[in-house]
């Protein structure tokens, strides 16, 4: 008898030590992205369709959904950042969904320790806010639910979930221009060389932001640092910008000529196509 109980005991344990370790089949995924100084990441399971009905079945209108498999979504923040107009801190959260026909909101949510959607112990008390968002649909199977970033500039972008046939845009914007400000001013005052003051003037350029500023250093960088394609290049495209065509064509002129002595066939292109556009705006003035 006490044969017996120790062999049992020893398949058991046996048993236990021999369990197959397998693939998910709904991958794990990990996702970050860039936007301004700000580093956003994502870390997600994604389910696939299956050819299963998904949206409104699987998936049910009104109740909880985790916005993946598996764990909980988990969405990462390094900087202050607006969801759809939401300021949202520092930190981790979880993300949930309650899809509706017309209608969903998501969740960023303070608890990330719910396994799966956390139904039984999930409490509204620690949402940090929800947003509504009007569901699109897509005409191409999206196979695997997949959490994605695009349209991307210095200060926005969109946050998109796509499923089954149903996609969800979630807009995040960072107040990127008030750092970058912060950062041009201490630069000049630490480092005020003539590449300082070219990338201090190509950002406002960028950006269409304080032509006239931008003008300022883009022209001390080249009286620090000389001649160059590049910097004459961007200070065309300023003059522009500020309806002064004739110094921009000039300007322009002066890039295509150092481009053309370098062997910069694509600035020399770029800038005799702006040549062209400038003198026919200075003939309609």
């Amino acid at each position: 008898m006490r044969l017996c109980l120790y062999v049992s005991i020893f398949l058991f344990l046996t048993g236990l030590k021999a369990q197959i370790a397998h693939p998910r089949i709904s991958p794990k995924t990990v996702n970050e992205q860039e936007l301004g100084f700000a580093t956003i990441k994502v870390i997600y399971s994604r389910p696939g369709v299956r050819g299963r009905s998904i949206i409104g079945d699987l998936v049910p209108y009104g109740r909880i959904w985790r916005v993946g498999a598996n764990e909980s979504t988990k969405f990462s923040n390094n900087t202050p950042i607006y969801v759809a107009g939401n300021k949202l801190l520092p930190g981790t959260y979880a993300l949930y969904a309650f899809p509706q026909e017309k209608e969903w909101e998501v969740v960023f949510h303070a608890n990330t320790e719910h396994w799966g959607d956390g139904r039984e112990k999930y409490d509204p008390a620690e949402d940090v806010f929800r947003i509504k968002v009007i569901p699109e649909a897509i005409d191409t199977l999206k196979e695997n639910f997949e959490i994605s970033f695009d349209r991307i500039d210095h200060e926005s972008m969109d946050m998109i979930w796509q499923w089954e046939y149903t996609r969800i845009t979630i807009p995040i914007k960072v107040d990127t221009h008030s750092l970058m400000l912060v950062e041009i001013d201490n630069q000049i005052k630490e480092n005020p060389s003539a590449q300082t003051y070219y990338e201090a003037g190509r950002y406002l350029q960028e950006q269409g932001k304080t032509p006239q500023k931008a003008l300022d250093y883009l022209n001390k960088a080249i009286q620090i640092g000389g001649d160059t394609y590049y910097f004459h290049r961007v200070k065309s495209l300023v003059e522009a910008e500020l309806g002064q065509y004739d110094q921009a064509i000039r300007s322009a002129r002066m890039s295509m000529e150092l481009s053309e002595s370098l062997g910069k066939d694509e600035f020399v292109r770029m800038n005799q196509k702006n040549i062209v556009l400038w003198e026919e705006m200075l003939r309609q003035d």
